[in-house]
């Protein structure tokens, strides 16, 4: 029987220890096992350790759940145990910001990564040799693997299952927690763009005005004459609020918009086009598989069902 391995500590976010608990823990082709140093306090609950962390050691896979403040250093204790396991052989993966700890170990360094999109930032800062990539679900380096924010940690669980034991498992384990059988781990996380909060920013009229005409053909221009600003001076305030380029966030909220309609609406991929600016479905399909990682089509389908 594989022996899945979830190694807690004080700090955890209760979210993805929960997830794991529920794939593996309730799964009869795993022993699955809480390890950790003591009794740990999750968030408001006090969790009860089944066995201590020497138990990661002779574990088939490792599961190291969301860490609550990325600022803190990580237990040695931890640190040494993941690495223990790592260096026997053991599966490894981390969910959400559990990245951290496995790039604190060294287990990262020279790989491909992700965590939470909220911490991406200062995960490729913080740990200069691993290759950070935000706009993932998860990426699988095959004995060291990490997830994205929050329910992307059960987008790697799933994959996990259906490494182990192909997709009629997974399948039936996703059914019996009514989520979305599989999203592709080079799906872009849904991360909203983010938009000023003062009502006295220079763009906190401009935005509700263009979102509320997506549907029309827009320009730099166009933006830059509303604000009443010049084109270079709108560039620099949107990348000072946003992160981006005007038309990078024009295009952002046009796939956001499109989104919801694939989503809430029967309409057909042509009539999205045009409500979202794109005018056919061709160009839709272009920048919507460039921007999210699946066609409209396969979006719709896995949010719909």
């Amino acid at each position: 029987m594989h022996a899945v391995a979830l190694a807690a500590t004080d700090g955890m976010l209760g979210f993805e220890l929960t997830i794991a608990t529920e794939v593996f823990g309730e799964d009869p082709r795993y022993a699955f096992a809480v390890c950790g140093p003591h009794a740990v306090r999750v968030g408001r609950f006090r969790l009860e350790p089944d066995h201590g962390l020497g138990r990661l050691a002779t574990a088939d896979t490792v599961l190291v759940p969301g860490w609550a403040d990325v600022d803190a250093d990580p237990p040695p204790d931890l640190l040494e145990a993941v690495r223990g396991a790592h260096s026997r052989g053991a599966r490894v993966a981390s969910l959400c910001t559990g990245a951290f700890v496995l790039a604190a170990a060294g287990l990262l360094d020279g790989l491909r990564a992700t965590t939470h999109w909220a911490h991406t930032d200062v995960l490729a800062a913080r740990y200069p040799r691993v290759t950070v990539d935000p706009d993932v679900l998860y990426v699988d380096n095959g004995q060291v693997l990490t997830s994205a924010g929050k329910a992307a940690a059960m987008d790697l669980c799933l994959h996990l299952v259906r490494a182990d034991h192909g997709p009629a498992a997974a399948n039936a384990i996703a059914r019996r927690l009514v989520v979305p059988p599989h999203r592709a781990g080079g799906q872009a996380q849904f991360v909203p763009a983010p938009v000023p909060a003062r009502d006295d920013h220079p763009l906190a009229a401009l935005l509700p005005w263009i979102t509320a005409r997506l549907d029309r053909p827009l320009t730099v221009a166009d933006l830059a004459r509303q604000a009443n600003m010049s084109s270079r001076h709108l560039a620099r305030h949107f990348r000072a609020a946003t992160g981006t380029t005007p038309l990078q966030w024009l295009l952002n909220q046009r796939i956001r918009r499109a989104q919801e309609l694939l989503e809430n609406t029967d309409a057909g991929i042509d009539a999205v086009a045009e409500a979202v600016g794109m005018g056919t479905a061709t160009t839709l399909r272009r920048h919507f598989n460039r921007t999210v990682g699946v066609p409209p089509d396969t979006y719709r389908r896995t949010f719909r069902s």
